[in-house]
């Protein structure tokens, strides 16, 4: 029975070459053998199915013909006699670039720059700071580049010379063995840190390795209307490694509560309690916010729970904006009445108010 190469790779028969690619991809660092996990059954299936879908004439073939073609019949060639992930590899005549695919299984061709480790804090701050923003200034321990050498690892003054043990290079090429065959892999030169040079003279300071474990004073940015739980990233202030960069910094933000106002998008939201005789009246009341104090017309026959709007006295935003100011009104209704209070409620029952 005829493999389906498209559900081996789990695409469409419609899928086009940056999609079969893609799949394989997928599939090659799954299954890897040489990775811890991978499945070398497996992973021969997908690297058949992509040799095939992979070229134009012989997915033609396939298409019309399925997995008989090619002589009598059967997939054609074997996956043995790969020379190295730099180069283009072969199966049963059909070719594509093993490099571009494993570069970064074994570290070489597409291997990234070494990078730190990030960094991950907390900081509570009050609802005023969140919604107007606010610097804080924070301490923390980590290893970073050494301001003596500025991560050289070289002493003041002293020259730098290429690295006998990759020669200048930065890397260093190992042969590895494999189902394959032989595979050329590249791998980042231990002694000089991937930079090619090493000093004459090493910092005494952080003694050659260019990075010191230190206390450092990070100021932190927190913008006007943050929301609890949002983080900021501040790249490259997390951990410092030798010939690399350093790491990210997460700053998670926790807004304590208000106990007079909420925040909803760019707006503010407040209770005011106001007088049975104010809300029949009308009246003006000062009203306390974050910014100052205001004062907030009452209009006459006001009724509970109605809201009250004051423009641009809310959240900043986009630069010199800002939300509005929403007034929920509660009405008190008075315990206890006087004598004379009573008759005038009942006066006003017998107009129908």
């Amino acid at each position: 029975m005829s493999k389906d190469y498209y559900k081996i790779l789990g695409i469409e028969k419609k899928a086009t070459k940056a999609e079969i690619k893609k799949a394989f991809h997928k599939l090659a660092h799954k299954y890897h053998p040489d990775k811890k996990g991978g499945d070398e059954k497996k992973f021969k299936e997908a690297s058949e199915a992509y040799a095939v879908l992979s070229d134009d004439k012989k997915r033609t073939e396939y298409d019309t013909y399925g997995q008989s073609f090619g002589g009598n019949g059967g997939f054609q060639g074997g996956f043995e006699g790969f020379s190295g992930f730099g180069q283009q590899g072969q199966a049963g005549g059909f070719e594509f670039d093993l490099g571009d695919i494993f570069g970064d299984i074994f570290g070489g061709r597409g291997s990234r720059k070494k990078r730190g480790s990030d960094i991950s804090i907390d900081i509570e701050i009050n609802f005023s700071e969140a919604v107007f923003g606010v610097e804080r200034k924070i301490l923390i321990t980590k290893n970073s580049f050494c301001d003596t050498c500025k991560g050289t690892g070289a002493q003041k003054g002293s020259e730098m010379e290429i690295c006998s043990n990759c020669n200048g290079n930065g890397k260093i090429r190992e042969t590895k063995q494999s189902f394959f065959g032989s595979f050329s892999s590249v791998e980042t030169c231990e002694k000089c840190h991937g930079t090619g040079k090493i000093p004459k003279e090493k910092c005494k300071d952080c003694h050659g390795t260019g990075i010191r474990r230190k206390q450092e004073e990070i100021n932190v940015k927190i913008p006007a209307g943050i929301n609890n739980g949002e983080m900021i990233r501040l790249g490259g202030v997390g951990e410092a490694i030798p010939g690399g960069v350093a790491g990210d910094l997460y700053v998670k933000i926790h807004v304590a509560s208000h106990k007079y106002f909420k925040k909803e998008g760019v707006d503010l939201k407040m209770d005011l309690a106001v007088k049975l005789s104010d809300a029949l009246l009308g009246a003006e009341y000062g009203v306390e916010i974050l910014d100052g104090k205001i004062k907030v017309k009452i209009p006459k026959g006001v009724s509970h729970g109605e809201l009250l709007r004051v423009r641009e006295k809310g959240v900043p935003y986009n630069g010199n904006r800002r939300g509005d100011l929403f007034i929920k009104i509660k009405i008190k209704l008075p315990n206890k009445l006087s004598q004379k209070a009573k008759r005038l409620v009942e006066e006003l029952k017998e107009e129908g108010v």
